[in-house]
Parts: structure tokens; sequence; C-alpha cells
């Protein structure tokens, strides 16, 4: 069952192939695909997609923003028998924010086509209602290892009638402890079923995991989706952690991004430096596994809606991050893996604008930085750090403030619902109000700094004929 590699272009592969028509897909999928925009299939899209529709076992390197959730999306709703109202696909996904994300993707890629039920189940969430919902049936699930597995354990969830799994984000899934787990799920799918891996790295574990659950696989690895010219490295030497975290605010006074992430090895020096940052008065937040499922939630919320300009996040806590403008990244400590560095910087510089990534580094870590010369065929050039001078200006703030209604789609609320709050009466123009995003019970929206007191007077009079709590996150 070894995996067979395939070329990054397949011979007479031409630019008509990247086209969606050129695949054999149901007329309404393709259809749906043109109003959502999709013009073209990405490269990851265009050498997974045939073999997926065949039916073969694949296993696809896919980095976030790679196109991979369409294109295994594509693939599972070509083979959904929606009169079978049975559970028919499961999705894995390390985090729930990540497994949000997908869920929300393949209901986009399956508007067209009726009667879909996709249901997501993450831990952080009641169990109760999860287990109503099952009860209903679904065609789809997507959801997290701990969280699939306490369902099918205590008996409310079952797979027999699966025929196609996926691991999503395979290799963080493993990085985070998931593989006994994943294999007790595994156990209680049926052995027919089609199995596609995507992962961002190949590490030793992917290949074992590989020859135990997937039959004759075939591996797809496409060039990275950024290419050299969209992100500007610097490598800053630095003494040791002092100077490290006096580097991050140089840096982030140099460049002053609207949004920008800062890696760290480790929850504890994630949290530290976010403390660190916030006490010099800059907007930053914590993002890491030790953090309850609320305050994750709110930390990538305020960060996607631009109410806080800086994230401080381990790569773990970081998958399922979903920001379309990421102007700056900065690496605390070089990455253990050159693998995981790539990751960490190609999240900076996509569709087409120009990004930046800061790498701080010791002697001590003289090792790695020489592993990331060689995986990247590049020769490390050390870059100053800015003028120390920078340290004495003003931190500056985010433009954006995050308001919390304690009500979301329970209580049928709308993002139009909230709009017409906040514009009621003309107390804020629409280019006042920013993200909108809803959940089960909550929802938040961004508005102006300067407009927070009056957002919050127009909600707290009613939304849609309602009473809703609503306040600041600070």
């Amino acid at each position: 069952m070894a995996a067979t590699c395939l070329p990054l272009r397949h011979p007479g592969f031409t630019l008509k192939h990247l086209d969606f028509s050129t695949l054999a897909l149901k007329p309404a999928l393709l259809e749906n695909l043109a109003s959502l925009g999709y013009q073209s299939m990405t490269p990851i899209q265009a050498q997974s997609l045939p073999p997926i529709l065949a039916g073969k076992d694949v296993i696809a390197q896919g980095k976030t923003g790679s196109g991979k959730t369409a294109a295994f999306g594509l693939g599972l709703l070509e083979r959904l028998e929606v009169k079978k109202f049975r559970i028919q696909t499961l999705v894995l996904c390390p985090t729930r924010e990540l497994a949000d994300q997908v869920a929300t993707e393949i209901r986009k890629l399956a508007r067209a086509i009726h009667n879909i039920k996709v249901l997501t189940l993450c831990g952080g969430m009641p169990f109760g209602p999860q287990v109503g919902s099952l009860e209903h049936g679904a065609h789809i699930i997507v959801g997290t290892p701990g969280r699939v597995d306490d369902h099918l354990q205590r008996g409310t969830l079952s797979l027999e009638h699966l025929n196609t799994l996926v691991l999503d984000e395979a290799d963080r899934m493993l990085d985070m402890g998931f593989s006994e787990v994943i294999d007790g799920i595994i156990s209680q799918t049926p052995a027919t079923r089609q199995t596609l891996m995507f992962s961002a790295t190949f590490p030793a574990e992917i290949e074992a995991i590989a020859r135990r659950v997937m039959h004759s696989p075939e591996r797809i690895q496409v060039a990275s989706s950024h290419s050299g010219q969209s992100i500007n490295q610097h490598f800053y030497p630095v003494a040791d952690d002092k100077e490290r975290r006096q580097a991050v605010e140089l840096l982030l006074q140099q460049f002053r991004p609207a949004s920008a992430v800062v890696f760290c090895n480790t929850k504890r020096e994630t949290q530290q430096l976010a403390e660190t940052l916030t006490a010099k008065g800059f907007s930053a937040l914590a993002l890491h596994g030790d953090l309850e499922q609320k305050e994750r939630d709110q930390a990538m919320v305020r960060f996607a809606n631009k109410s806080a300009t800086v994230l401080v996040a381990t790569d773990v806590a970081a998958r399922g991050l979903d920001v379309e403008a990421l102007d700056l990244v900065i690496n605390f400590h070089l990455a253990f893996e050159p693998e995981v560095h790539v990751h960490r910087i190609g999240r900076t510089g996509r569709a087409g604008n120009q990004g930046v990534a800061c790498t701080l580094f010791s002697p001590k870590e003289g090792h790695r930085l020489m592993a990331l010369e060689d995986t990247l065929d590049i020769s490390v050039e050390e870059t100053p750090l800015p003028d120390a001078a920078l340290l004495k200006d003003a931190p500056y703030e985010a433009a954006m403030v995050t308001v919390q209604i304690d009500g979301g789609k329970r209580q049928k609320l709308r993002a139009g619902d909230i709009v017409g709050a906040l514009t009621r009466d003309q107390a804020l123009a629409g280019n006042d109000i920013g993200k909108i995003q809803i959940f089960d019970d909550w929802a938040f929206v961004a508005v102006q700094k300067a407009d927070a007191k009056k957002a919050l007077k127009q909600l707290a009079k009613s939304i849609k004929g309602k009473s809703f709590r609503a306040r600041l996150l600070n």
C-alpha cells in the first residue's frame, strides 16, 4: 500500500486543464462554482480532483490557502447520494475553528443541491444539542477527533454507512496527540471507504498512518502557492530573549501592520509575550491550547475583524486562522522544522499582496538556520534591527473595537438585523461597521473605535424588536 508519487505536472498538463468544466462534476456543482466566482482550479485542485473523482485514496500536500477544502469538498459532494439520509462522509479537523471554516465552505459548495445536511461535532460546545442534531440525521459530519470519538463511544454516532473519510491537516492532528483516537475512529468505519488525507508536511508519522489506513494512495505534491517575490524575508540576530522581546516591539513599530501574527514555539512563550506587548500599549492577544474555548473564539474574532492588531500564537492554535490580508509574520524563535517555517510565512503575501516575514534567531539556533537554508535553497543574510529610538514612539492602536451581543443563530439573529439596529436613525453609517460573525448563542460586530458608545446605545434599544445584552470586548 505504498504511496504513488505524482509529478508536479502530468505529461500534457496545460492551462485548459485548470478549468473546472473539464471535470466530471454534476452540472449543479459546476453552475454553483461559477456563481461563487471559482474561475479556475488551484494547483492542488487540478492535481487531486481527478483521482478523487475516480474514487482513489489520495494523500495531498495542502497548506492553508491552497484551495484544499474545495478539492475534497467537491469530491465528497459528487459522490454524495442526497436521497439516502445517512452519514456518508466524515471530515476530521484538528481544531474547532478549522472545522467551522470547512463546514462553511462545504455548505457554500453544496448550496445548489437541495436538502444536504452538514453537521459539526466539536469540543467546547454542549454535548446534548449535538445528540439531538444527530438524531435528526445528517449527510456530512465535520468535527474534531476528541468529540467525534466521544459520540462514537456513547453510541450517539454511527459510521456504518460511511463512504468517504477526510483527514484535514493530518500532521497537526498527530502533533496534538490524536493518533490513537484517529485509529479508533477509523476502526469503526467500513473497510471499503475512500480515504483522503491533506497535510502541510509529510513526517514519518503521516507515512505510517497512510500505510495502516489507505489503499494504494496517490500522493499529490504541489509547489507553494506563494512566490518568493510576494514575501520579503528578513533575518535578525538577537543575543537573548530580552532582546527578542524588544525586537518584536521594534519591528511592530517599524512596519506598523494592521494585522500581524507572532509565532512562538511554546504556550508559555506565547502568553508571556502577549502580556508584555499589551503592557507596552500594543493591541495584542494570545492564542494557544491552554485557553478556554470562549477565550479562543473571542481572540480569533477580534483579530479577524481588525479590533486587535497583533496575535501571538503557537503553530497548532493558529491552524484554521483565516485572515484575508496579513501584513506581517514574526518568528519569535526559529521553528523546529523548516516545513513549519514555510507554513508560517506562507500566511502573508497572499492574493498578489506583498507580505513581510521577520525571523529572530540566536547563535544557539545555528543548526536550525542551516537546515532552513538547505530546505529553501537560500543564503540567509543578517538584517540589523530597527533603531531603538522607535521604542519612544507611542504604540499604534487598532482602528476597530468588538461588541459582543448575547444572541445568535438560535435566537434567529442575522447580520442584517445587527446592521439595521446600528444604522437606525442614521446613528452609524454602513462604512462604520466592520465584520459581523454570528455563532449559536452570541454574535460579534466590529465598529470604529470612535463609535463604540454610540453602537452600544443603539444595540441596547432593540435588535429586530427584541432586547439583547451588548458589551465591549476588552
